[in-house]
């Protein structure tokens, strides 16, 4: 027995090609508008046009992926919306498909979109990254002293400094630290009183300090030092004073890495578990939308198209009114950070079961 029925590969075909040309359509269109604002500050940075293309470029990643909800949701009401209008619908009932095994076929393309989304969630970081080099932004200007901050090093290398001195190529109070995955690879924290940047060697000397190996949760090996060289320590005084990346330049781990690192420095995490939360909550929004829009898109026969993008665009502000709220919400600390993120999938869950436990079937 077939799985897919041919009224099965219909509708999951309607929902596929609403759902492509709203994905690439409103990214498109968001860039152009961008470009138009920004093409004279662009063009003053004396940047060639092949950087702002490519920029552009590393950016549609981005773009895609805050519009995968809203896409999942105007595919899904435009697609019932069309089956309601011409009585396919009706039909359907008729023969004896019911309505919810009608949206088996939605909900299948929705768990896709949602897979696709954790893929690219990861991948937006590094197109980020990428894009904000190319456009020379995010840079602090050159100083000479910077104060109690953290820095995000590769290898999953993390640096707490205390005080950064440019001039002098000197640094009071350092702690790094690396998670590992085990035995072969393990967790140390290193921690120094002072260490000082040398010029020929390229490297930094780090003195008065001890360094802790932990290759699993009940071992502690430690070494004290009066003096040493980290090899991996490769970022000179005046990229230390470089923009560090944003939340929404980190992957999943990286962002978990780091707060685990301000946890253990005392330093305020909300806004960073917010933002690890909503890497799980919006891919799981593009699910938790076909709730709420297939019932809405029954409510009405004669609505046609102004019907289905007021519904869609209506439901698509709210949902980002509801994240920003939320978001500020959890980031002052009046709820906990990683319920913030998860407060409008639930409001749009519960209204949307509603709504589908009252449609005709």
């Amino acid at each position: 027995m077939r799985i897919l029925r041919p009224l099965d590969r219909y509708v999951a075909t309607e929902f596929t090609k609403i759902f492509i040309i709203t994905a690439l359509g409103f990214p498109l269109l968001v860039i152009v508008i961008d470009l138009t604002d920004r093409l004279g500050k662009y063009l003053n940075r004396h940047l060639t046009p092949e950087q702002i293309a490519m920029a552009y470029v590393y950016w549609f990643p981005e773009s895609i992926y805050m519009v995968l909800p809203a896409a999942v949701l105007f595919a899904t009401v435009f697609t019932i919306g069309s089956l309601t209008r011409h009585s396919e619908l009706t039909a359907a009932k008729a023969s004896g498909i019911s309505f919810y095994r009608l949206l088996v076929p939605i909900f299948g393309g929705a768990a896709i979109v949602m897979l696709f989304a954790f893929a690219l969630g990861e991948l937006v970081p590094i197109s980020d990254i990428k894009r904000n080099e190319l456009l020379e932004e995010g840079r602090y200007k050159p100083g000479n002293e910077r104060y109690n901050f953290a820095y995000s090093a590769p290898k999953g290398r993390v640096y707490k400094i205390a005080a950064l001195n440019v001039e002098r190529r000197l640094i009071d109070n350092l702690e790094v630290e690396r998670r590992g995955r085990g035995p072969d690879y393990p967790t140390y924290l290193l921690a120094a009183r002072t260490a000082n940047y040398d010029t020929t060697h390229k490297r930094w000397t780090l003195k008065a300090g001890d360094l802790h190996i932990l290759p699993d949760s009940t071992r502690n090996y430690a070494i004290q030092f009066d003096s040493v060289r980290d090899a991996d320590f490769l970022e000179a005084p005046i990229d230390l004073t470089s923009a560090p990346k944003s939340p929404e330049q980190m992957g999943f781990r990286e962002l978990k890495r780091f707060i685990r690192s301000l946890e253990r420095s005392g330093a305020d995490s909300n806004e960073i578990k917010v933002e690890l939360s909503l890497k799980i909550a919006i891919p799981v929004a593009c699910v938790i939308i076909v709730f709420f829009g297939a019932p809405l898109a029954t409510s009405t026969q004669r609505g046609g198209t102004a019907f289905g993008i007021g519904i869609s665009l209506a439901t698509t502000i709210i949902y980002l009114m509801l994240i920003q709220l939320t978001k500020a919400i959890g980031e002052g600390g009046a709820i906990p950070p990683y319920l913030a993120a998860w407060i409008p999938n639930m409001i749009f869950g519960a209204i949307g079961v509603v709504l589908l436990a009252r449609v005709r079937t």
